[in-house]
């Protein structure tokens, strides 16, 4: 039975990003599929948005971080996001997760959080993410950037041989 590991749908070449692009990564789809069962996961589209659409972002609202349509700071998919991940993670059995960065939803650690205004102020993971990290957090979680050679495929396949055992 081959390890279980969400995939950005956009990292496997599916038209979602909020562009209707893609950001294929061939290194994922033609090596890790060779030791993992991929699953392919979008939250934006899986919470209900359209593609193309408009933007969305993390903005800091007071102590609060929200994820806001960019330019309609009215339009908060927040709750809905957090549900989506907790659905999510108790649908599947996952083993692991390779996430796009800097997304708003699946970036770890390279998201930009914006001001009310506008301006970035930190970084941080996309809502879906830091859900799924929470809810997991002995699951290995992944940037797509860490994946740059068939070495780091190897190492994050050996992580996921020994989270099984382990």
């Amino acid at each position: 039975m081959l390890p279980v590991v969400g995939v950005s749908a956009c990292l496997l070449g599916q038209h979602v990003r909020y562009d209707g692009r893609h950001k294929y990564t061939g290194l994922i789809v033609e090596e890790l599929s060779k030791h993992c069962q991929l699953l392919a996961v979008c939250p934006e589209v899986e919470i209900g948005l359209g593609i193309p659409r408009p933007k969305i972002q993390l903005t800091q609202v007071g102590a609060t971080i929200k994820v806001l349509q960019q330019n309609q700071a009215d339009v908060d998919v927040t709750s809905e996001l957090v549900d989506f991940a907790a659905r999510f993670v108790k649908q599947h059995t996952l083993n692991g997760m390779v996430l796009q960065d800097k997304s708003p939803s699946c970036g770890i650690g390279n998201t930009p959080i914006y001001s009310e205004s506008g301006k970035v102020v930190s970084d941080s993971s996309g809502l879906f993410a830091a859900t799924v990290i929470d809810l997991l957090p002995e699951l290995p979680v992944i940037r797509a950037s860490q994946l740059q050679s068939k070495e780091d495929v190897a190492m994050f396949v050996f992580k996921l041989s020994a989270n099984l055992k382990g």
